[in-house]
This record gives C-alpha cells, sequence and structure tokens, in this order.
C-alpha cells in the first residue's frame, strides 16, 4: 500500500529531552495515537553522516561520508531518488547540506535556496544555509512546499535545537526550550497532516553533550527519538535501526528498493 509521508528530522535532539519535553507528542501517545522509540545513531554522531543514514540506509564509515566536511553528491540509492524514479513527488525544506548530498555539490545559495526542478532527485525545495534560521520559518518553508506540491514525501529538517546545544549544552533552559517550541509548532501543523492521509515519522540525526557537542559514543550523543504516528506503522517493531529508518520510509511510500527495513510483527 503507498501512503504520502512526512519525515521531521529535529536536529540534534537528544531522545531524553524529546521524551521529557514535547507534550503534544507525548499526548499523541497517551491516546494510543503515536508511539516513541530510542534509536541509537550510528557513528560518527555528526550532522552530515547521519543525514547520509537516515535517507540512504547506509552507515557513515560506508558511505564515505564521514564527516561534516564532505562536500559531494550520495554515492547511494536515497529516499528521494527512489521515489522520484517511480514517479512520487519529493520535497524538503532542510539544511543545505541536504541539497549537496541528493541534487547539487557545492551549494549555491543564489542558484539551490528555492530549487524546483522535476529533474532533481528533491524536486522541490527550500534550503538554509544558516544554524540560526528560525525554526518556524522552515516550518513555514515546508508547509508551504506542501500545500502547493502536494508532494508524496516531505522532509522538513529545522537547526534550532541543535543551535542551542552548541551554544548553551544539553543542560540548558534554552536547549529544553527549543525542543518545546518545535513540539508546539508540531502541535499547529500535524492534525492537518494527519486529516490529509500522511503517515510522519518525526526523529532526530544525533543528541547532544555538555561540552556542547556531539560525534561521539556517549549516550547522550547517540539515543535519539523516533514518533511514529500514522496507521501505517501499528505492526513496527519497537527495536529499529538508524539504518531502518530510510526503508521504512521506502515501504510507507509503497516503493521498490533493497534498503534494510524493520522487521513487521515482531515484538
Amino acid at each position: 500500500m503507498s501512503n504520502k509521508v512526512i519525515l521531521v528530522v529535529l536536529d540534534g535532539l537528544n531522545y531524553q529531552v524529546a521524551h521529557d519535553c514535547m507534550g503534544y507528542l507525548q499526548g499523541l501517545i497517551e491516546q494510543q495515537q503515536a508511539t516513541l522509540h530510542q534509536v541509537q545513531s550510528e557513528l560518527p554522531s555528526l550532522s552530515r553522516p547521519l543525514y547520509e543514514c537516515l535517507l540512504t540506509g547506509v552507515p557513515p564509515v560506508v558511505s564515505g561520508i564521514t564527516n561534516n566536511n564532505v562536500v559531494r553528491l550520495s554515492h547511494f540509492e536515497s529516499i528521494f531518488s527512489l521515489a522520484k524514479n517511480q514517479h512520487k513527488i519529493t520535497a524538503a525544506a532542510a539544511y543545505h547540506w541536504v541539497s549537496e548530498l541528493y541534487n547539487r555539490a557545492p551549494y549555491d545559495a543564489i542558484r539551490d535556496r528555492v530549487t524546483h526542478d522535476e529533474t532533481l532527485n528533491i524536486q522541490h525545495g527550500c534550503f538554509y544555509h544558516w544554524d540560526h534560521y528560525p525554526d518556524e520559518a522552515l516550518f513555514l518553508d515546508a508547509e508551504y512546499l506542501r500545500r502547493q506540491y502536494q508532494p508524496d514525501f516531505l522532509l522538513i529538517h529545522p537547526m534550532n535545537i541543535d543551535d542551542a546545544g552548541h551554544k548553551f549544552g544539553l543542560d540548558s533552559p534554552q536547549y529544553r526550550n527549543t525542543a518545546r517550541m518545535a513540539d508546539m509548532i508540531l502541535s499547529h501543523l500535524m492534525p492537518t497532516w494527519l486529516e490529509e492521509g500522511y503517515q510522519i515519522l518525526v526523529t532526530s540525526d544525533h543528541g547532544m553533550n555538555n561540552d556542547r557537542s556531539h560525534g561521539g559514543v556517549l549516550a547522550c550523543e547517540r539515543e535519539v527519538p523516533l514518533f511514529l504516528i500514522g496507521s501505517a506503522f501499528s505492526d513496527t517493531p519497537a527495536d529499529i535501526k538508524q539504518t531502518e529508518i530510510c526503508g521504512l520510509v521506502c515501504n510507507t511510500l509503497g516503493l521498490e528498493h533493497d534498503k534494510p527495513a524493520p522487521r513487521e510483527g515482531l515484538l
């Protein structure tokens, strides 16, 4: 069965902070409309390598995207390329590294910031290159893309949680409050998404530490949330690997693929 999918990647969101601070998403769980899974990020626990992991199912040491300074196109099939090649509509409101991985590298802000090109893997895009670009604006970009182009797959990738973590650290009110703000924004948008038939995943690439960084093996850096919202996920097992999120999305979109995916029906 084919469903439309929205994947929200809240950059830098630690699992425990998501669990404790995201009251709207936790409310959906209490009403049995969502589930929360703890996922361990692949290594290194850095952004660009884990964007590639989430969107291709390939861990960083295999993909070759091993640090944030590797600026090139992905060498692997992604959710975007699989969807585009199987006649789905793709869109992303995301940090410019996503454009560099799946559309064109290096990123040229004048050319790439607003993208509408059906020949590209990400056919419709609003990309940004400022870590402090407001989450409120990013979600508006995403909702514009959704309403205007009705994508089958939409990636939404805000950066303010990660930015607050780098400025103030994991155990800071600024970091926690930025997560609460993302939850509030989702509470405004998600009911409409669900009414219009989207299946929704909310996750993160990596967590954060009290050194105001990430990249290593500490639990606070690796443990991230995965909220699953929608009827398509009713048989998804509790134990999900980060490398399986790509396959889970592909299955939900009804794509033919060879990505690793959770084995449905296992408890």
